[in-house]
């Protein structure tokens, strides 16, 4: 297979390799961008039925092209994959399609870029394939012998293949919690098992989106905003320990930014719980053949268990020798790769800051191309 010379490649076309490459585009900067699947946004048109940005649009959009106005405020992902393909075309974006990454190595002063169509020689190498990469499936003992279905979150799409099945969900992040919504609105008997307490926020109070108010609140001073943000939560979110759902401490603003993981946005999850339609569970010790068996002993029937348990980034899986490369979460640790990995760049890996994954593509894509320009000014 012969070597191809390229300055600038780009691994991905969700939100994160578009926008890298949109900002390329803008700079005149030559680059090649692949693909693993068949299509622009692949997740996106592939999520579940009735997702929803949970981050407001006019904090969303990627580089230099905001959503036409007559999206709505929370776009809902079929215009969202629309957007990203339109994006596409207007900075003139052409993918290699179904081009699979197999190994990244460092040799001499360039990157060598192992795939199953073409090897490459490139100076810069920016990884934009996601943390949300490969699902996550959590094993437990006697598992093999249960009757039922398992399924992860990413094969979900609509209520339809539940109707008249009794449904565990694992997990009640922002998944685990809309797909629990979905079903209850259809009024499927759904149950959510809750490993640790939770950090729940509502999405809008009286019609104004909570991502707005709290960006103004954290700008007050004496940390005043996150108490009257805490004051807020526990009137509108309100106790929940009679329901199975015990409430963090923890303030949302810190947790987020000390282990990139968002609080739950509720959009009526929380309302479902506590009319009965949605059921809470605890822990899960391990499978039996119609259900599952809780830690505290019990046991609870169920005809399908969905896992909503996430995913992994797993770039170890690809990139060779990613020692210090990686947080302990897998993930890697700096947008710009130091030391050994110079020349490597990560964008759509940073959960760490207000305004969800969509809002630090935009900012990480700048520095990435700004030092891209600086290494060749």
């Amino acid at each position: 297979m012969d070597t191809k010379q390229v300055k600038n490649l780009i691994i991905g076309t969700g939100p994160a390799g578009l926008a890298v490459a949109g900002r390329f585009r803008k700079k005149n900067i030559s680059f090649e961008i692949f693909e693993q699947t068949d299509k622009i946004a692949w997740s996106w048109h592939n999520h579940y039925d009735r997702l929803l940005l949970h981050t407001v649009k006019e904090l969303s959009h990627l580089p230099y092209l905001k959503f036409p106005e007559e999206y709505p405020r929370y776009v809902p992902k079929t215009m969202l994959a629309e957007y990203y393909e339109q994006y596409a075309k207007h900075f003139d974006i052409n993918p290699q399609f179904n081009v699979e990454v197999q190994s990244i190595r460092k040799e001499d002063n360039h990157w060598t870029v192992i795939t199953n169509k073409q090897n490459y020689h490139s100076e810069n190498v920016i990884v934009a394939t996601g943390v949300n990469r490969i699902p996550f499936s959590p094993v437990w003992k006697h598992q093999e012998y249960y009757k039922g279905e398992i399924i992860h979150s990413r094969n979900y799409k609509n209520s339809l293949p539940f109707k008249g099945k009794k449904v565990l969900i694992v997990g009640m992040g922002n998944t685990g919690a809309e797909l629990a919504l979905d079903l209850s609105e259809q009024d499927i008997d759904v149950t959510i098992s809750v490993r640790s307490s939770l950090l729940i926020v509502p999405r809008d109070i009286n019609g104004r989106p909570v991502q707005i108010t709290a960006r103004k609140l954290e700008k007050l001073p004496f940390g005043l905003g996150r108490w009257i943000g805490k004051q807020v939560r526990s009137i509108v979110i309100g106790d929940l320990s009679k329901y199975g759902i015990s409430i963090s401490r923890k303030d949302p603003i810190n947790h987020l930014k000390q282990t990139g993981k968002t609080p739950v946005i509720d959009l009526g999850t929380v309302k479902q719980i506590k009319s009965g339609k949605i059921k809470v569970i605890g822990d899960i010790s391990s499978f039996y053949e119609n259900g599952v068996q809780l830690k505290d002993g019990t046991r609870f029937e169920a005809n399908v268990v969905i896992l909503a348990t996430g995913y992994r980034a797993k770039v170890d899986q690809f990139i060779e020798n990613t020692d210090g490369l990686l947080d302990r979460y897998g993930v890697p640790e700096n947008v710009i790769g130091k030391g050994k990995h110079k020349g490597l760049f990560f964008v759509g890996f940073d959960n760490y800051k207000l305004g969800g994954i969509l809002g630090t593509i935009v900012t990480d894509s700048e520095t990435i191309v700004n030092e891209i320009l600086q290494k060749h000014g």
